[in-house]
């Protein structure tokens, strides 16, 4: 199993983080506060499901305080519980909301790049994390 103190892991969240930002438009909220992928994820997620688990899971972290940190603490989650690559597809399938959130150069906007990233993800799912949440 994959541990917290795996070099390849940090490199793992380090490159899904890359991505996820990657040419992401700047959103601010109501009250200033920059938006990060985390309020992408959200967004898609709740235009999916009735609500996901790893956002109740991560919204319920009183320490996390910024949309960066709720976004990495979500990533764990879903390695954790074999759910990324899902949870990610649930998020792309909307092309106006990746408009929305994304710039033109993003490989989500990509229909080639998006489906060789969630290929990826999706052998993730053969992977055992055990990660600290």
């Amino acid at each position: 199993p994959v541990t917290d103190g795996s070099r390849e892991l940090h490199s793992l969240c380090a490159q899904l983080e890359f991505l996820l930002q990657f040419d992401l438009k700047e959103k601010r909220s109501f009250f200033g506060q920059r938006k990060d992928y985390w309020d992408f994820l959200c967004q898609g997620l709740a235009r999916r499901r009735q609500e996901h688990e790893g956002v109740r899971f991560v919204t319920s972290l009183d320490k996390l305080k910024t949309p960066v940190g709720r976004g990495r603490a979500f990533l764990r989650y879903c390695l954790v519980h074999h759910q990324l690559a899902e949870s990610l597809q649930l998020c792309l399938l909307d092309p106006e909301s990746l408009r929305e959130w994304y710039y033109a150069r993003s490989p989500f906007l990509n229909p080639q790049h998006r489906a060789e990233i969630l290929g990826s993800l999706y052998e993730l799912d053969g992977v055992t994390f055990h990660l600290a949440l």
